[in-house]
């Protein structure tokens, strides 16, 4: 019962958050799955929740979508998402701990630096943020911060970020759901997380004009750095 209910505390968050600042369900939800169902398991049902959500976020914004823009980016994660699934399912548990730990570590930094990186332009650029983030998606459930780093390389505003983002979200995902395949949860189980994705909505969008921006994707990145960091002393305990 009490891993039900934390399953649910853990989606709500992550919901309230994707809606509070248009990213972070992935960061701030990953962790804590992984560390809660297995690395397995906690990967696959962020895929299906962060699909989930980017489908209702576009439902608004799709004709906002560059489709053009976003090719390179579908073409690349199709190609390195089966690579993600294989090494998921070839390391050891307190290895993949480590990795997506590191992953999520990593990428948080990157994101709170803005890093600037010349590569990370043009199509080329495009390709390399499409790679990177198909494999990071399907191998530890977070694809998004390559494809952040991009629009932040391009010069892309939060208007054409959103929705192109909602976009990559839904085709990332539904590429890893495909690889991966979707979690063993009990029905209870899948009504929790149903029902934690939906409050979680209703009360993101309730605080988004209460919160400065600044401030929330702040604490979100914190969230999603304390919790990459625990999966990797995890992991490394578990050596």
């Amino acid at each position: 019962m009490a891993g039900n209910v934390l399953l649910a505390g853990i989606v709500l968050l992550g919901s309230c958050v994707q809606w509070l600042t248009g990213m972070g369900f992935a960061l701030v939800a990953v962790p804590a799955l992984v560390l809660l169902l297995g690395p397995a398991e906690g990967v696959v049902l962020a895929n299906c929740a962060a699909g989930v959500i980017c489908c209702v976020g576009l439902a608004r914004g799709w004709r906002l979508v560059r489709p053009r823009a976003m090719l390179p980016f579908c073409l690349a994660a199709a190609c390195t998402v089966p690579a993600g699934t294989w090494m998921t399912r070839q390391l050891p548990e307190p290895w993949l701990l480590l990795v997506m730990g590191g992953l999520v570590t990593v990428a948080v930094l990157l994101v709170m630096r803005g890093a600037r990186v010349a590569a990370l332009r043009g199509t080329r650029g495009a390709l390399f943020a499409g790679a990177a983030g198909g494999f990071m998606n399907s191998a530890a459930g977070v694809g998004g911060p390559p494809f952040s780093l991009y629009a932040v390389n391009a010069g892309w505003t939060v208007r054409e970020f959103v929705p192109n983002a909602m976009f990559y979200g839904v085709i990332v995902n539904a590429f890893s759901v495909a690889s991966n395949g979707v979690p063993e949860l009990t029905g209870t189980q899948w009504f929790l997380v149903c029902a934690a994705m939906g409050a979680g909505g209703v009360i993101g969008r309730g605080l988004a004009s209460r919160i400065p921006e600044k401030r929330a994707r702040l604490l979100v990145l914190l969230l999603a750095l304390t919790g990459g960091i625990t999966a990797v002393g995890k992991g490394l305990w578990g050596l």
